[in-house]
């Protein structure tokens, strides 16, 4: 047999002397503001909880009926013995919440994108990406015989250049996040859709990071800017503001999920979503659809944080998303990101430096989300935190 053990460790040997390295740090309580980890209690600052219902004691107590009532797994595909009325219920809710005809469940997210490109085009197609999309999208895309062409991020006079480009294809289809994930700004959607309307090319957007909070009924991105009729298919997560747990979904016409339900691989061999899952996602969807409590209190704390950081003079990316990147730009903004972090962890403050490949090179961050749990108090701490760390370490 070939040992090739010591060429991976020279890998992550130069992975760790770029200081590039990522640790995994392990929590030792629920996911939670306030958490529990190895080295002592945190304030948490880096989950995508942005409502807080992770923990949350309705949404819990949901999850514990559902395993009693229905079991802890599936044990099977949908189409074979998968299929509980949970699962439809959950699909159909979605469905009403989102303003779209039809949805249909995955294990993940990153399953929902990687399925949908491949079933609905071919090589007769194109599909014209944003450049910052996520790693899912990027991977579906690939899985997909359709000429792909990107275009920079949020850019319309290059996205229509592309769509020019890709003349003659039988479906176009322009593929965004809605919200892209390591800056926290949104995508451009009502720009967008007039220049699908104008080259006659379909709407994608992955709203992962805006479902459940931002629009003002939480629909995300579409509701936001007004162009919730003119998105033709929406997919998402039940892993960040609906709950936190795991799942996701694409959501478009009857059609699209009909197909999707016959051809997509990653729901035709993959085991359904738990029912303890699909029963607290319900609930926190329940939450969501009946409350804009949680959605004020999250923009309040999240443009606290901002105004705070902003005085203290650190590097923000623009925004009003409760993704707020705090920037370490230049070649060694990876180390000094990672030096600050950890320092930040050691006085309690819990955040994750992202640098490259998540980032490019050059575009090392600390990138803090806030949580409508997080009290005034928190966020204060949080940059109290950051002020220590820096002034420790530079």
């Amino acid at each position: 047999m070939f040992d090739f053990r010591d060429e991976l460790t020279g890998t992550l040997d130069e992975i760790r002397d770029a200081g590039l390295f990522k640790t995994e740090r392990q929590l030792t309580s629920a996911q939670s503001v306030h958490a529990a980890t190895a080295s002592g209690p945190v304030l948490n600052f880096c989950a995508n909880n942005y409502l807080g219902l992770a923990d949350d004691p309705t949404v819990l107590a949901a999850a514990k009926w559902a395993l009693d009532t229905w079991g802890f797994g599936m044990a099977s595909v949908r189409f074979i013995c998968g299929t509980q009325t949970l699962h439809t219920q959950l699909e159909k809710h979605l469905s009403e919440f989102l303003g779209l005809e039809d949805t249909i469940l995955f294990s993940s997210c990153f399953d929902a994108n990687g399925g949908v490109f491949e079933v609905l085009f071919d090589e007769r197609d194109a599909i014209i990406s944003d450049e910052l999309n996520h790693a899912s999208l990027i991977d579906g895309i690939r899985l997909s015989k359709a000429a792909r062409f990107r275009y920079r991020n949020a850019d319309l006079a290059d996205l229509e250049t592309q769509l020019k480009s890709a003349a003659g294809a039988r479906r176009r289809v322009i593929v965004t996040d809605g919200v892209f994930s390591m800056d926290g700004s949104f995508a451009p959607l009502p720009g967008i859709c007039d220049l699908a309307d104008a080259y006659g090319a379909l709407v994608l957007v992955d709203d992962s990071h805006a479902v459940g909070f931002i629009g003002e009924h939480g629909r995300g991105t579409p509701e936001l800017f007004g162009v919730a009729d003119r998105i033709d298919i929406l997919t998402g997560t039940l892993g960040k503001a609906l709950g936190g747990a795991s799942g996701g979904y694409v959501s478009g016409p009857a059609e699209v999920v009909a197909l999707l339900r016959q051809r997509s691989r990653p729901y035709l061999f993959s085991n359904s979503v738990a029912p303890a899952v699909v029963a607290g996602s319900l609930e926190a969807l329940d939450l969501v659809s009946s409350s804009a409590g949680a959605r004020h209190q999250l923009a309040a704390n999240a443009a606290l944080f901002r105004d705070l950081m902003s005085e203290a003079s650190f590097d923000l990316l623009p925004g009003s998303h409760p993704i707020v990147p705090v920037m370490f730009p230049g070649p060694d903004g990876a180390r000094l990101a990672s030096r600050i972090a950890d320092r930040m962890l050691a006085d309690g403050v819990y955040v994750i430096a992202f640098s490259y490949p998540v980032v490019p090179q050059g575009r090392a961050r600390i990138r803090v989300q806030l949580s409508a749990a997080h009290s005034e108090g928190d966020v204060r701490a949080c940059v109290r935190a950051f002020i220590a760390a820096r002034d420790a370490v530079t």
